[in-house]
């Protein structure tokens, strides 16, 4: 039995011993769905300059921001807006030093006939289905519950609204044809199809101020801190911009 465990810790140390000094780093970001063309464009070109792989985990922010609460091994987490950020530093699960706008999102509607030319069109009862994500936790559906009702066809529309788990999935059911219009993110409609959208004016809902915070210590939030700085930085400003997001405020300071 004795050489038994001293074998089982001769075994143990070795492998420690044994793992490569260069083994990659993966760092654990839990990202809004509708970053997830950018961030892997980002992540690419993040992992080719420092070794470090992102990997992401797409969904609500809201849904994320439980899941961190609930100790989820997130190491940033990217929301569609600061006040899911905000929820998770109030926890003491992420850094609030490093919080920091990213990007501002913005909201249009999208159909594979082409949207219509103003929200008000939505009254129209051919407009059987119309999608948003779900407004409890997802920012993007919240701002088109805004829109519609600050458009004054929020009581016309609501017994045709189809709601998403998230603006992916809200997409997802316009693409596939099984809503007829859909309140989507600019970002996945670049994406997608650029003529078959229509945007909503930005006074129709409160300001998707995406905002970013590291979470956790040690090596892994390193890399976070690393990845946050290149998400900041001019060259990744720029690939947002590609998607369709606005970066106009976005500061590229180091935290």
């Amino acid at each position: 039995m004795r050489y038994l465990v001293l074998s089982l810790l001769v075994v143990a140390c070795s492998s420690k011993k044994d793992k490569p000094a260069g083994s990659q780093t993966t760092v654990r970001v839990a990202a809004a769905s509708d970053l997830r063309n950018a961030f892997e464009d980002l992540g690419k070109k993040f992992e080719a300059k420092t070794g470090i792989k992102a990997g992401f985990d797409f969904g609500s922010s809201g849904l994320l921001a439980k899941q961190i609460e609930q100790g989820a091994p997130f190491y940033m987490f990217a929301a569609a807006n600061k006040s899911f950020a905000d929820q998770v530093v109030s926890a003491g699960k992420c850094d609030g030093s490093t919080e920091a706008l990213y990007s501002r999102g913005r909201l249009v509607m999208w159909s594979k006939q082409g949207a219509p030319a103003k929200i008000e069109d939505l009254a129209d009862p051919k407009y059987k289905r119309i999608g948003i994500a779900n407004p409890d936790h997802a920012p993007y559906g919240k701002a088109a519950q805004q829109a519609l009702q600050k458009a004054g066809v929020y009581d016309k529309v609501k017994d045709r609204l189809v709601l998403g788990e998230n603006i992916q999935a809200t997409m997802t059911h316009a693409k596939e044809g099984s809503v007829d219009v859909a309140f989507v993110a600019l970002s996945l409609a670049v994406a997608t199809d650029k003529a078959n959208y229509t945007g909503v004016d930005l006074d129709l809902h409160d300001p998707l101020e995406q905002t970013l915070v590291v979470c956790g210590t040690g090596p892994e939030a390193d890399a976070a801190r690393q990845l946050a700085n290149f998400i900041l930085s001019d060259e990744g400003r720029g690939i947002m911009e590609k998607y369709g997001f606005s970066t106009t405020g976005v500061s590229s300071s180091k935290k």
